[in-house]
This record gives C-alpha cells, sequence and structure tokens, in this order.
C-alpha cells in the first residue's frame, strides 16, 4: 500500500506541473528593483566571471535549483533529470523534503539518484521543522548521509500545514529543535521557507540558533497554500480549499524579505526568481546566491538537457545584466548600485526600514 506521504509528494509534484500554482495577487517584488545602467561599462562581456564559492563549492554562477522532489517512485526520474542538468551546468540543487524516506525507506533511492547525477556539484537535503522534533535530531545525519550532502535545509512551511487537513500544527519547540541540529549535523544548516517568507525578527533568532545560511523562499512563486487548494478540491475538503483560497498571497514578498534577512550568515533568494535579471538583483540586494523550483519542473519532464537548456538561459541573461552593470565578477556585482521604489519600498518604509538599510551590504 502506498504511504501517505508518498502519496502526497507524486500529488505535489503533478499539480505544479499541470496547474497555475502561483501567486496571483501579490508578486516577489523585482519590479520594483532597478539595477543603475552603465553606458560605458568598460569591461567585455567575453570575460565576466560568475562563479561563486559556495559552501566550499564552486558554482558556475550563483543558482540554485530549489527543493522540489522526492519521496515517491515516480519522481526518480524527475530528480535523475535535475541533477544532471545541474550537473553539466555547474550550478547545486536541493532536494524535496527526505520525510517520505524516513516514513518508507523504499523511497530512498528517488533521493539517492541526485547525488548519482550530481556526484561533484553543492547538493544540501531537506527536512522539515516540523518533523525534527518528531524524528529528533539523530535522524539529521542519516539523511545527510543519504545524498551524501554538502548541507542540509530545515524546511519552515507551516503555512502550507495549516491548509493540510493531515499537516503538523505545532510550532512549539520548533526553534530549540533548529539549534540542537545546528550542534549535531555535520554540515552546514540551512532555515528555509517554502513560500511566505522570513522577517527580520525570526532571521536573527535563526541566526542565533546557528544556522549557516537563510533562503528566504518568499511570496511571488510557487503558493503551497494554492497547491492545498486543488488537492482539497480532489478530496471535496471544504474548509482546506476555503483556507488556501484566503491565504494564496499570504507572507513577505521576496525582495522584502531577503532585505529583512540581511543579517550576517549568508542569505538565499526565492521565490518568483524566473530570470537572470532577478539573480543579478538578488545579488545586487545582497544575496549570496538565488534558487528557484518550478519553472524546472516541465522541462525535468522531458530530461535533462532540456532542464539544461532552461539554465544556460538563466546564466545568459546573468551575463548581460553583469555586463550592463559594469560587473566583471560576482563580488562586483554585489557592490553595484540597486534602487528600490514601489510596493516594496512602501512595505519596507513601513517596517521601519530606511533606504540606506537596503542600499547597505552589510546590514547587522
Amino acid at each position: 500500500m502506498e504511504h501517505e506521504t508518498s502519496r502526497r509528494k507524486i500529488e505535489h509534484l503533478e499539480l505544479c506541473a499541470r496547474c497555475h500554482v502561483e501567486s496571483r495577487k501579490v508578486s516577489a517584488g523585482f519590479e520594483d528593483v532597478t539595477l543603475v545602467h552603465r553606458a560605458l561599462p568598460e569591461i567585455s562581456m567575453h570575460d565576466i566571471d560568475m562563479s561563486v564559492d559556495f559552501f566550499g563549492k564552486t558554482l558556475s554562477f550563483p543558482f540554485l535549483i530549489a527543493s522540489i522532489t522526492g519521496g515517491h517512485p515516480e519522481t526518480t526520474k524527475i530528480n535523475a533529470a535535475l541533477a544532471e542538468a545541474a550537473e553539466t551546468v555547474g550550478i547545486g540543487i536541493g532536494v524535496g523534503s527526505q520525510r517520505a524516506a524516513i516514513d518508507d525507506p523504499k523511497q530512498t533511492d528517488s533521493f539517492k539518484i541526485v547525488r548519482e547525477k550530481a556526484p561533484t556539484t553543492f547538493v544540501y537535503g531537506n527536512i522539515g521543522a516540523a518533523q525534527i522534533k518528531e524524528y529528533g535530531t539523530e535522524k539529521v545525519n542519516s539523511l545527510v548521509s543519504m545524498i551524501d550532502a554538502d548541507a542540509i535545509a530545515v524546511h519552515l512551511n507551516f503555512l502550507q500545514e495549516a491548509i493540510q487537513p493531515e499537516g503538523d500544527i505545532d510550532a512549539s519547540g520548533c526553534l530549540e529543535m533548529i539549534e540542537k541540529i545546528c550542534a549535531a549535523a555535520d554540515v552546514p544548516v540551512i532555515a528555509k521557507e517554502t513560500g511566505a517568507g522570513i522577517s527580520r525578527e525570526d532571521a536573527l533568532l535563526l541566526k542565533k540558533a546557528g544556522v549557516a545560511a537563510i533562503d528566504v523562499g518568499g511570496v511571488g512563486g510557487t503558493s503551497w497554500s494554492g497547491v492545498e487548494v486543488y488537492r482539497a478540491r480532489m478530496d471535496k475538503d471544504k474548509l482546506g480549499e476555503h483556507l488556501g483560497e484566503l491565504f494564496w498571497d499570504f507572507g513577505i514578498p521576496t525582495v522584502s524579505s531577503l532585505i529583512e534577512c540581511k543579517v550576517v550568515v549568508p542569505v538565499i533568494a526565492t521565490g518568483g526568481v524566473r530570470t537572470g535579471v532577478d539573480i543579478a538583483k538578488s545579488v545586487a540586494l545582497g544575496a549570496v546566491a538565488a534558487g528557484a523550483a518550478l519553472p524546472f519542473v516541465e522541462p525535468a519532464f522531458k530530461g535533462a538537457d532540456a532542464v539544461a537548456d532552461s539554465l544556460r538561459l538563466m546564466e545568459q541573461e546573468l551575463k548581460a545584466s553583469m555586463f550592463l552593470t559594469g560587473c566583471a565578477n560576482v563580488k562586483a556585482l554585489s557592490q553595484t548600485p540597486a534602487v528600490v521604489t514601489g510596493k516594496t519600498r512602501d512595505y519596507l518604509t513601513s517596517r521601519g526600514f530606511s533606504v540606506s538599510d537596503y542600499a547597505n551590504k552589510e546590514i547587522l
């Protein structure tokens, strides 16, 4: 009999592939960010170096395929395509929640395939904050070993959990568990939101707990509340459908969350990143890397070459952005001016941030 967690994983993947699951009324905020154009860039586009060091691994440009899937036999080929493309292009990749492999060890192959297909690039594991309370810290290193991970992400998806009828909605003690994991894990720990963003208040708590990086996972990309709307409709769950619709766009947009979370530890920008220009804007605002998941789901069904083509397009978009801002390397991009206006500026101002806050790359 198919395990409930495994069944849910394939449902999520199929819904993301065929349904509109992105934010509907709230954007990630990248349209509010303007990179200052240099009419005299004074560099050769051919000489631009986009490589970065990321937790001891060199990425060809600062980008990760964010956690997508795993945990069902049919997801193995998807992870294989994603991982092969990540290895070919030279960027990082994360797996979906490894909870399914804990609940049903038969599902481990759907995760192990990632390291098999991406033997040298940065790979990170993944487990939910709600689940670590149940499984304990001893499970964390086993998840790392499962895929020979370079880091482990602890995802914070309480919005989705609140919508699911089977959701884990006891969030008490999670911060303490994250602190224990940071102390016990053999690899760096990344705190990762999954579509509702992370505030300055929580970023400071996570920093104190010992996380090595924060993935803001802001509003503007995939809405897991929206994904749960479709599941609720299939199950004729009226309450779940109502809650999913109501909270479809709930949370902090990606750009605002990125600026809120620039606190000593590296910040990864995910949530609505769709082009290389978005990557450039993220780095200019202080992110060490950007990531995306949804844009690669459909290509992954076609195979590794299709995923690699999508990644190479983003790479060229990033290179053009760097050329037009006169940035010969990623360090220069991280120091280039970025102007923030519109709703993003309004949000940040109302939160007490000044222009100097998001112009300054070293906010404490």
